[in-house]
């Protein structure tokens, strides 16, 4: 957790503004590269790589907050928010447990395993959250691949920009 973790009487000035910059990115990043998943009604973004990195670096909480607020604004402003609520609570949940992940674990396979659980966490919850969706499993069934390259995509460039954030701050 870094410098600036949350105290006890909650997000401080300086964690609310961190939290609105990352909230910010994320909903650029979401939004910057859509590519549409055929035979689905979503697509494929590069969000996961700030929600899962922002994760790592601020904890659960703040991943929380910067996955599920951004992604969803995402959807909102894009024209998917039929997908803000899963994507809320998906992102969200994919935010968190990476962050807890991190904090019980706080070494570089600590990162990995968080990274890849969050990654897991949002291919199964979007197959979830579509079936109620759409009421069958066909559409989650399509998405599921281009899920799985996303979260492959957040994994790998989130670990990556972790890596070399806290070998910057080192010096």
């Amino acid at each position: 957790m870094s410098d600036n973790a949350l105290t006890k009487n909650g997000f401080t000035t300086k964690d609310l503004v961190l939290c609105g910059v990352l909230m910010a990115l994320t909903t650029v990043m979401t939004m910057i590269v859509q590519i549409p998943v055929v035979g689905a009604n979503g697509y494929v973004n590069m969000g996961d790589t700030v929600v899962l990195f922002s994760a790592m670096y601020l904890g659960r909480k703040h991943g929380a907050v910067i996955g599920g607020v951004g992604s969803a604004l995402a959807d909102l402003i894009s024209g998917y928010g039929v997908y803000a609520p899963v994507t809320f609570i998906t992102k969200g949940l994919e935010g968190y447990v990476c962050g807890l992940i991190c904090e019980k674990i706080p070494n570089k396979k600590g990162n990995i395993i968080a990274s890849i659980v969050g990654g897991a966490i949002m291919v199964s919850g979007y197959f979830i959250g579509e079936i109620f969706m759409y009421g069958g499993i066909k559409q989650s069934i399509a998405a599921a691949p281009a899920n799985t390259l996303q979260a492959l995509f957040g994994i790998v460039t989130s670990l990556l920009i972790y890596t070399g954030v806290k070998k910057a701050l080192k010096k």
